[in-house]
């Protein structure tokens, strides 16, 4: 895990910034003063000399010393040129390097909070996996698909609707027969899916091809027609034959995550301050780019995120205009391996 750098951190590198910016500000302003004070002297000097050689032999003592006065002042003058040089350089010097380390500690912070957007997504999503495959070794779905009568898809449909009193994450469950016909629904009331179709879709052909009750797919965020054009997460698993780990597929589950409010409470949830939340961009990011969650809700399922990762799991790169594009790719969770998403913020200067 990345080395995390707090928001105190990086103000406190931007009041060194703004020390260091003060610190040139005052130091310009009293050599200026100084070289007043030394032209000012070789001023009184001069006047000093042109006095003594009227005076002539009277006045040479006096134009001795003033020539002294004349040498000091320029010696002094000459110092002070040379230390607001050294000065200027050493303080630029220190200023550039205080930036960029101001950046980089942003840059990180942005970069830890992007991981902790997508780490908390995963463990969410490490739930359903296992919602998924120990809901498909209930009794009700077994004898359902083992022994199909109305009464026991009506007995499974009840038993689904208790899950999704007790889940509210999910949007329905379906029990799907070896043919892909949906057998029974959560919410027949809601959504009337019952004698549908899944046949042609991915998650269902996955499931069915799967080679243990221990194993799940899942498909990518979409719009489910028949769920009333929500966005959904589906995770799915065969339900075995006497619920065995290794039994005969008798046909599908799939549970349908909420997706859109979950994600989009995730991504609004992350915690930057509200100058920075005014800046900023939050972004769940698929395996392809494509953006599939965001704090401003622009461009979900439509638009891709073009951003360049060097081979990196995580980074940052800022561009010119300032515009600083943090990343990081899921670690997975537990025996949750993840989908190659990202977490991404990007953060106008």
């Amino acid at each position: 895990m990345s080395h995390s750098v707090s928001a105190s951190a990086s103000h406190s590198l931007d009041d060194i910034v703004s020390l260091t910016r003060s610190v040139r500000s005052t130091t310009s302003e009293k050599i200026v003063e100084i070289q007043k004070i030394t032209g000012s002297l070789r001023m009184l000097a001069l006047n000093a000399l042109i006095e003594a050689a009227r005076a002539g032999d009277q006045g040479r003592g006096f134009s001795v010393v003033a020539a002294e006065v004349r040498e000091i002042s320029g010696a002094v003058g000459l110092i002070a040129e040379r230390l607001s040089v050294e000065l200027a350089e050493r303080i630029e010097a220190l200023e550039t390097m205080t930036l960029s380390m101001t950046r980089q500690a942003a840059g990180q912070r942005l970069v830890d909070l992007a991981l902790n957007a997508v780490e908390i997504m995963d463990r969410n999503l490490y739930e359903r996996t296992c919602d998924v495959r120990w809901w498909a070794t209930d009794a009700a779905m077994v004898e359902a698909l083992a022994d199909p009568t109305p009464e026991r898809a009506a007995h499974a449909c009840r038993r689904l609707g208790v899950i999704l009193g007790a889940y509210t994450v999910y949007l329905d469950l379906w029990l799907c027969d070896t043919e892909g016909r949906v057998i029974a629904g959560g919410r027949p009331d809601r959504f009337p899916v019952v004698g549908q179709s899944v046949r042609q879709e991915p998650w269902f052909t996955r499931a069915m091809q799967l080679a243990s009750g221990d194993d799940f797919t899942v498909a990518d965020i979409a719009v489910c027609g028949p769920l009333g054009g929500a966005q959904v997460a589906t995770y799915a698993t065969a339900v075995r034959e006497n619920a065995a780990m290794h039994g005969r597929p008798l046909g599908v589950l799939g549970i349908h995550f909420d997706w859109e409010p979950q994600a989009r409470t995730i991504c609004q949830g992350v915690r930057l301050s509200e100058d920075e939340a005014r800046r900023s961009r939050v972004m769940l990011v698929d395996s392809r780019r494509r953006i599939i969650a965001s704090s401003d809700g622009e461009g979900v399922l439509t638009a891709t995120l073009p951003f360049e990762t060097g081979g990196r799991s995580q980074g940052f790169v800022t561009t010119p205009d300032g515009m600083t594009t943090a990343f990081h790719l899921t670690p997975g969770y537990e025996t949750y391996q993840g989908l190659g998403w990202y977490g991404v913020i990007q953060q106008k200067a």
